[in-house]
């Protein structure tokens, strides 16, 4: 499609009634279009995620990526672009399979400089710590859908959701919580309790990459559930030889060109499908 786009900050009003801000963009026609909330990785609202909600307005949807660390001024004064782009900086500088061993990570940050190790341990608590307020975070999405269907551009009931690593847990959990028409996973966690799969009603596609053993060391739970509550449009695809965060073009260390193709097709079949009809 070749539609000319319309990109805007958005504001709408989370679950503890602070505002959400986030970023939507929209091709410039007058019918109404089916909407794609575009949900962050851990590493917040970045130039990276805009892009990819760019991706899906170039494809005829509405995209809105909300800023979930824009929910409170303690997420905001602890989450700042620096402090985040600082503490990516450190994890990249860790061995792949080691960034979920907390005890090597807290050894690589006592050889920082006392200023910058004080900093990345607030921020690093905060984002793998059990610091981050999920279960509100999700609660905020499920306004972002409410939101997107009160638009005038949106074609209502048609409102779909993607996230990636801690966005895609967000993702299929926004789905056991709203009214979604579709709903994509990149390698996120499964719903915390699993049984919570029993409130999905709309389509449900999964994206993985094959070695990333800690996300796909709980898949056949999500499976197991998935069959147990009879979600019989749930499809699975996992790449071999893929890593984490395969589809995030920016980080050059995880990025698979062949697989994020595969998955981006995979991904505007599933919406055209499910959303477009």
């Amino acid at each position: 499609m070749t539609e000319e786009l319309i990109s805007e900050t958005a504001t709408f009003s989370g679950s503890n009634g602070m505002n959400i801000e986030g970023y939507l963009v929209r091709p410039k026609v007058n019918e109404k279009r089916p909407a794609v909330i575009v949900i962050h990785e851990i590493w917040g609202l970045v130039d990276h995620i805009k892009d990819v909600a760019d991706r899906f307005a170039a494809q005829g949807y509405v995209a809105l990526a909300p800023d979930l660390y824009s929910e409170s001024r303690e997420l905001k004064s602890v989450l700042t672009a620096d402090n985040i782009r600082s503490a990516w900086s450190f994890m990249q500088t860790l061995p792949t399979n080691r960034r979920a061993d907390t005890a090597f990570v807290q050894s690589e940050l006592s050889k920082q400089p006392p200023d910058r190790r004080e900093a990345l341990q607030k921020v690093m608590s905060t984002l793998f710590g059990g610091g981050l307020p999920k279960d509100r975070l999700v609660n905020h999405l499920v306004k972002a859908v409410d939101y997107l269907n009160s638009r005038e551009y949106v074609r209502q009931g048609k409102v779909g959701s993607v996230g990636f690593c801690f966005g895609g847990g967000m993702s299929i959990n926004l789905a056991c919580r709203a009214d979604l028409a579709a709903c994509t996973v990149f390698y996120g966690e499964n719903p915390d309790p699993i049984d919570l799969v029993k409130n999905i009603s709309c389509p449900v596609l999964g994206l993985y990459g094959g070695e990333d053993d800690r996300i796909n060391g709980s898949l056949d739970r999500l499976v197991a559930a998935m069959v147990k509550y009879r979600k019989t449009d749930f499809e699975i695809k996992i790449y071999p030889e893929a890593p984490h965060a395969f589809f995030n073009d920016s980080n050059r260390t995880t990025y698979r060109e062949p697989a994020a193709r595969d998955a981006w097709k995979r991904v505007i079949d599933f919406y055209d499908r499910t959303l477009m009809k």
